[in-house]
């Protein structure tokens, strides 16, 4: 029995706290990526004011666009309305004339090619440009005297292929619009006129996994053809109509950041990303998976904006009985996007939850978190005597 009362002794001991975890970033006067990381440093009864904002927006780099409102210089007219893009189908009618009129394909280089003329510069541009260098095109050829009736119309949309870089949570070559294999949109071609909207510039970025919170939305970059536009996307979060341009095969979208954490942004929107994908776990004992704790595919999936007490509240770490269930913490596992390093915050549930000040301490929930609860004091005291338990019969069972 000498060796069960060491036994228990270990145990018991285990169930001691083990300390808060070690972050490269949270060291005295910092706060990694959001101030809410940072450690609790005053007690309930001395709960003061707010002040994670505060905090975020203190160490934010200057709007590269300037104060909301500002004209900013290099947004030109010409990237509003309709563009063609390689790939699009449209409808040439050159006034009764069936042998040159017909439905095309804008080729690979950007260019519209009909029998008989060189090939229209289309890439970038609107078709109100192409039937002008058409008409001009037809005279030159000396196949009109007089410049005919021409009309070139969009008749099915493709996908674009567009590279989206900078403060958004998934950079990568985005593909955007169209429909997929070799499939043909009939109902579509049959009416001519086509929707754009998912080759803008808004589903690119939620293709991409949605503006990051320390993003620089003010002076959002986009090249093409060799020029550089900027633009003011703040609107999307002021209420008014975003700079929603359409996107061409071949852009290049870049996001800047003003390297600090902004809770406004925090919230559903255009350019957001439309949710947040979270592993959890509340396991109290290893197990092959997380269907026996309600732990499934609704439960990790959670609207962007959420809070560390939403996410603790849905992996049913709070509530029940006061006695054995209060006094739990959770665990928050996270990376800094900007620096790439890890973060472990670690905060008592029951505190948290009868602070007053407990929005300075709640950390948004972003994409890709982890997010686990540990029992109770009394509930790791029962697990320990429930093991000593089952010792304590085998060894009865060996002698």
């Amino acid at each position: 029995m000498r060796r069960l009362s060491t036994l228990s002794f270990v145990l018991l001991a285990s169930c001691a706290a083990t300390g808060h975890p070690d972050n490269l970033e949270t060291q005295p006067g910092e706060y990694g990526y959001q101030a809410q990381y940072r450690d609790i440093d005053v007690s309930r009864a001395e709960a003061g004011f707010l002040k994670s904002a505060r905090l975020n927006s203190e160490i934010c780099l200057p709007y590269r666009g300037g104060a909301y409102g500002t004209k900013i210089s290099g947004v030109a007219n010409t990237l509003l309305g309709e563009r063609l893009s390689r790939n699009d189908l449209v409808e040439v009618r050159i006034g009764s004339d069936e042998d040159l009129g017909g439905n095309y394909v804008i080729s690979r280089d950007g260019t519209l090619k009909m029998p008989f003329l060189p090939p229209i510069r289309a890439q970038g541009r609107s078709t109100s440009d192409v039937e002008r260098d058409l008409k001009n095109t037809l005279i030159a050829e000396q196949l009109y005297d007089t410049a005919p009736s021409v009309s070139v119309r969009i008749m099915d949309v493709a996908s674009a292929l567009v590279g989206v870089s900078g403060a958004v949570f998934e950079p990568h070559q985005v593909e955007l619009g169209g429909v997929s294999g070799d499939q043909l949109d009939t109902g579509r071609q049959e009416a001519l006129g086509a929707s754009t909207e998912a080759r803008n510039l808004s589903a690119a970025l939620r293709a991409s996994g949605g503006v990051r919170p320390d993003a620089d939305l003010s002076a959002v970059e986009l090249r093409r053809n060799g020029r550089l536009y900027t633009l003011d996307l703040r609107g999307v979060f002021q209420g008014h109509n975003m700079v929603d341009v359409m996107l061409l095969t071949g852009d290049q979208v870049f996001v800047p950041s003003r390297q600090c954490f902004q809770d406004d942004l925090m919230r559903p929107s255009p350019i957001s990303p439309p949710g947040v994908s979270v592993f959890m776990s509340n396991l109290t004992q290893p197990a092959t998976g997380n269907a026996i704790s309600a732990i499934g595919r609704n439960v990790r999936e959670m609207p962007y904006g959420t809070r560390y007490l939403q996410a603790i509240v849905d992996l049913n770490c709070v509530g029940g009985s006061r006695a054995t269930s209060a006094h739990r913490s959770g665990l928050l596992l996270s990376r800094n996007p900007i620096s790439d390093v890890s973060i472990a915050i670690e905060r008592d549930i029951e505190d948290m939850l009868r602070r007053a000040d407990r929005d300075d301490y709640d950390p948004f929930i972003l994409p890709g978190d982890s997010v686990a609860c540990y029992d109770s004091t009394i509930t790791n005291v029962a697990e320990v005597a429930r093991v000593l338990g089952l010792i304590g019969v085998g060894l009865l069972l060996n002698e």
